[in-house]
């Protein structure tokens, strides 16, 4: 875990494109930071919290291939692993593999920086307590989407909430509900922490967090994260309040203005990563195409600027795709939420709330403007507008991170995921991975580990 925190603070610097004074980056301070920290070092930290949390979103293997993979988006092709075909899709998920044991160590190794962070943030010298209350804001809010990032993949697994104990000594599986009232907990106290936090933070931030990169930009960006979070426990309430104190422009009338959000940005920069989305074995899963909308004889303006046609196709185990992803390059961002996602959040709020005009509108303006299709009947039905949330959140949301994967299974509709052979299988979670249940005691001592990942 030291190794993995000190990459981030290593990075930190070419990331965030700012003079940060980071001693001796072949070996960054980790103990430094513990015993002794100051506002460089906590500043530094924070930056690297950024590093951490965009930890393998863009690998071949990583959330937004594996997750896009299961929800049935992506193949991998890869002739040298048969793995991401014979464990993502024929299954299960293997808790020793880097495939079902995946999206565990690096979330935890950055929450264990996000708590350095915030310790360092009350005693550093040098801060004013506007900038003490910035830095904690922005851990916790961080340390809400590392969480997040393991209870989407786990689900009903559980995950450890108690993140302030020893290294090496184990802090209990909570289950889902906690895990999530946790979350909310960290979001909150960001929240109110951001309203004192004064006009900019003690540290710059990279440029995909253009326009959210101080205080109130930030609290839009929390704010975005906390909808999220509500409509994936079923508070659509609270999603409605949050989403009117985002960045919500409901007004968007260009894919531009969709688009806007934050996001994890990569280059070819020293000390940087690039965008490994580009991998060529990653192929389109071919119901991308044949599953879009038409309207007369144009087809979902989402589905053709997301996917092209090439020749040949790619095959493997049986299965085949000419169909590739256009939206990543080395170079290319990936979302971590954009307005496009809020008013569908708003959309699946207002039907949870029994508002199905006010549904209808806000995927009316979705479907116009992302996907150039026509508007819905106003008569829909209940479950007629559900179906057509799940839809536009397929082709808007496009192998951006996992969303389908995580839709069908909170919406009871895993089974709507195709199985393209006899012998696969839809795994609708990942296990608790092979080397924590051991340290556990095995399934006799830990119950959670006795979950598997169908």
């Amino acid at each position: 875990m030291k190794s993995t925190l000190a990459i981030s603070l290593l990075v930190a610097t070419a990331l965030g494109g700012c003079d940060l004074d980071v001693p001796d980056l072949n070996n960054p301070p980790i103990d430094d930071l513990e015993e002794n920290p100051t506002r460089e070092n906590v500043s530094a930290a924070s930056l690297g919290l950024v590093v951490g949390h965009r930890g393998n979103v863009a690998a071949a293997n990583g959330y937004v291939a594996q997750l896009g993979i299961l929800g049935r988006e992506a193949y991998n092709f890869d002739g040298a692993d048969p793995r991401f075909v014979g464990e993502l899709l024929k299954g299960p998920l293997q808790k020793g593999s880097p495939f079902g044991g995946n999206f565990w160590a690096g979330p935890y190794a950055n929450l264990r920086l996000a708590t350095l962070v915030l310790n360092g943030a009350d005693v550093a010298a040098g801060f004013t307590e506007p900038e003490r209350a910035g830095v904690r804001a922005f851990a916790q809010t961080i340390m809400a989407l590392d969480l997040l990032r393991v209870i989407t993949t786990r689900d009903t697994v559980g995950a450890v909430i108690e993140l302030g104990k020893p290294i090496g000594e184990l802090a209990p599986i909570a289950g889902k509900d906690a895990v999530y009232t946790e979350i909310n907990r960290l979001l909150d106290a960001a929240a109110t922490d951001l309203a004192s936090a004064g006009d900019a933070f003690a540290f710059a931030l990279p440029s995909g967090f253009a326009g959210f990169d101080d205080p109130a930009g930030f609290l839009t960006f929390n704010r975005a994260i906390r909808a999220r979070v509500a409509c994936y426990t079923g508070d659509y309430a609270t999603a409605l309040t949050a989403l009117n104190e985002s960045f919500l422009d409901e007004t968007a009338a260009t894919v531009a203005a969709l688009d806007v959000g934050v996001y994890h940005t990569y280059s070819t920069g020293a000390g940087d990563a690039t965008n490994g989305l580009v991998n060529r074995n990653i192929w389109v899963h071919p119901s991308v195409l044949a599953d879009a909308q038409m309207n007369g004889a144009v087809r979902d303006a989402r589905a053709v600027r997301k996917t092209r046609m090439v020749s040949p196709p790619g095959a493997a185990q049986g299965l085949m795709s000419d169909l590739k992803f256009t939206a990543y390059t080395a170079t290319a961002p990936v979302p971590i939420i954009r307005n496009e996602e809020l008013l569908l959040l708003r959309a699946e709020a207002k039907w949870g709330t029994s508002d199905l005009p006010g549904a209808i509108a806000d995927l009316d303006r979705v479907r116009t403007v992302s996907g150039s299709l026509t508007t819905l009947a106003p008569t829909l039905t209940a479950d007629e507008v559900e179906t057509e949330i799940l839809y536009n959140r397929r082709y808007s949301l496009l192998f951006e991170g996992g969303h389908r994967w995580i839709d069908a299974r909170r919406f009871d509709r895993i089974t709507d995921l195709p199985l393209d052979m006899p012998d696969h299988v839809r795994n609708v979670r990942y296990p608790i991975p092979q080397n924590e249940c051991d340290a556990r005691g095995g399934p006799e001592m830990e119950p959670a580990c006795a979950i598997e990942s169908m």
